[in-house]
């Protein structure tokens, strides 16, 4: 198969989707990788770095798109990617469709195959989404703790809190990778540290995982209100597969907050957890809503790219490779995982998660 390895054009997106671990997976398999110049350059790859593992260098975005049968990505496809789309061909990357309709009906009119990393699950776990959760996790903790500063807009919080005076209080909205990887980043710097989620086997698993150190109340409109009204720094990690994310944290709520409090939305790419949260970029992160400060980048991990590119590739290549050996219809009939993944083909909706954000 010819696959094809373009450079990410989001605002300061910083990772490529496969690195030449990858790339030379895929060529020892009897497959062609094109990669676009400079692709890995955000993150620390040479061009010359994909050429020893085995790649061809093309010049332009276009031309790699226009080559290949299969595109690797790490992001939805944006405005000037649209004209590129094609059908017969393979989109493999992030979707996150059911937060835009401007991409859901490009993608839908290009009729091409797309197949979202977010949506392959394996036995309730989602393999693709894990790596990037985890490190947008200990991200937020991370982010949250700056934007606290007072030069930054903050409350002017230590999290760790000193000898003699309180540690700041993180507050964190669901049990999954996120919410878990935020809150040992968390307790790492000594902050109080509360976690909610509605499912109670998971909240005893976390009482046990960090030995009664992090607290665990079953999540409620009433316990999240509750506990974001004594918080310092709230971080949003809720997901339902394919779906917009529920709205956990009114505008009402946030209005009664401390003033000069953190809301980190790690679930922006699906639509937000907080209601009032619109996508942000690394270049200008944060706005107030009311007196409290709210993070809402959509893509965290790209900050990180050497780590995040690394860890991406570690988990897509089989899937990758699957496709590529055995093209995408024999690949999803073999693995009922990546059948999930599987959210537009030929200008129909194939997720109903996705169908049902936007009433197709």
């Amino acid at each position: 198969m010819l696959v094809g390895i373009p450079k990410e054009v989001k605002n300061n997106e910083f990772r490529v989707s496969t690195t030449p671990a990858g790339v030379h997976s895929l060529v020892i398999a009897g497959h062609t990788v094109f990669v676009e110049k400079n692709a890995g350059l955000g993150s620390a790859i040479s061009d010359g770095d994909y050429v020893k593992a085995g790649a061809t260098i093309l010049d332009t975005a276009d031309e790699v798109w226009a080559k290949s049968e299969m595109i690797i990505k790490v992001k939805e496809p944006i405005a000037e990617e649209y004209p590129r789309m094609r059908r017969g061909q393979i989109l493999f990357t992030y979707l996150h469709l059911a937060a835009s309709r401007e991409c859901t009906d490009a993608i839908v009119q290009s009729g091409i195959t797309a197949i979202a990393y977010e949506t392959v699950e394996v036995n309730r776990f989602l393999p693709l989404l894990a790596p990037m959760s985890e490190v947008a996790g200990r991200m937020s903790i991370q982010v949250g703790a700056a934007a606290l500063q007072r030069p930054n807009g903050g409350r002017g919080v230590l999290l760790g809190g000193v000898p003699g005076v309180a540690p700041g209080k993180v507050v964190i909205l669901g049990g999954g990778s996120v919410g878990v990887s935020a809150a040992a980043m968390a307790l790492g710097l000594r902050a109080d540290v509360t976690l909610l989620d509605i499912n109670l086997k998971r909240l005893g698993e976390i009482d046990e995982m960090f030995h009664g150190q992090v607290k665990t109340i079953a999540s409620s409109p009433y316990s999240i209100e509750e506990q974001c009204l004594q918080a310092d720094l709230v971080v949003g990690g809720v997901l339902i597969p394919g779906a917009a994310a529920p709205k956990l944290v009114t505008d009402a709520m946030v209005a009664k907050m401390k003033p000069g409090s953190v809301l980190v939305d790690v679930a922006i790419d699906q639509g937000g957890c907080f209601e009032g949260s619109k996508p942000t970029t690394h270049a200008d992160p944060t706005f107030k809503v009311h007196n409290s400060l709210y993070y809402c980048v959509a893509n965290m991990p790209g900050a990180v790219p050497a780590t995040s590119t690394a860890a991406l590739s570690n988990a897509t290549l089989k899937y990758s490779l699957a496709i590529a050996n055995k093209g995408w219809q024999k690949a999803l009939e073999d693995d009922v995982g990546l059948a999930a993944g599987l959210n537009v083909h030929e200008g129909k909706i194939m997720y109903a998660a996705v169908a049902a954000a936007h009433g197709y």
